[in-house]
């Protein structure tokens, strides 16, 4: 990451977030592991001192994100101390994981392929924690050692726009959220009114190629 994008830019992206999920995710959702905490953030750990969320994410539209992954209790891994003294970045880390796992799950359902690879899902949770979770700690200046916690994947293991299009366009934009500012967030996503309209353009696709 090497520009931070502007306010308007990561609120759009996260508006984006919110508005596919209303619309796509939320109904195919369907029941899965039951809801288990996470590790302790970095805050309820040995050595606290980190920003909290209290401060950070109070009327801010971050909150967006942890309203998404709350509503993706089998993905969410939230510290089991919950309170406003958790630390900022590592709550929204693990927003950020929840979401994509979330997302990758429920595309992979919707398009008829089974259950996805537990790798698969990982692949995302990671690279949605370590792109997300950059952004916020760098627009608000609030380092966590949970952004080096594991590896990034690489972007060959991730998925694209012609296998989980949601999930591998969320992990696009984020890669480069400031880019977005001279390429608008725009896609034949936009005109799809549910999974089964996403489905259907990718059948259309591989029957053409």
């Amino acid at each position: 990451m090497t520009t931070t994008p502007d306010a308007l830019t990561i609120h759009q992206l996260l508006g984006r977030i919110v508005y596919f999920h209303a619309l796509h995710i939320a109904p195919e959702q369907r029941p899965d592991l039951p809801p288990q905490p996470g590790p302790p953030c970095c805050n309820h750990r040995a050595a606290p001192g980190r920003r909290p969320a209290a401060e950070v994410l109070t009327d801010s539209a971050w909150n967006a994100l942890v309203e998404v992954a709350t509503a993706l209790p089998a993905h969410h891994r939230p510290c089991p101390i919950p309170s406003g003294s958790c630390c900022a970045t590592c709550r929204i880390t693990a927003a950020a994981a929840a979401v994509a796992g979330g997302w990758a799950t429920t595309e992979h359902h919707a398009y008829r392929h089974g259950e996805p690879a537990a790798q698969l899902v990982t692949d995302c949770r990671n690279a949605a924690a370590d792109r997300i979770a950059w952004v916020f700690a760098a627009q608000h200046h609030a380092a966590c050692p949970a952004l080096a916690a594991s590896p990034a994947p690489q972007p060959h293991t991730l998925p694209g726009a012609d296998t989980l299009p949601l999930t591998g366009e969320l992990l696009a934009l984020w890669a480069d959220p400031a880019a977005t500012t001279r390429n608008p967030v725009a896609s034949w996503l936009n005109h799809c009114t549910g999974l089964a309209d996403v489905r259907r353009v990718l059948e259309s696709r591989r029957s053409t190629t």
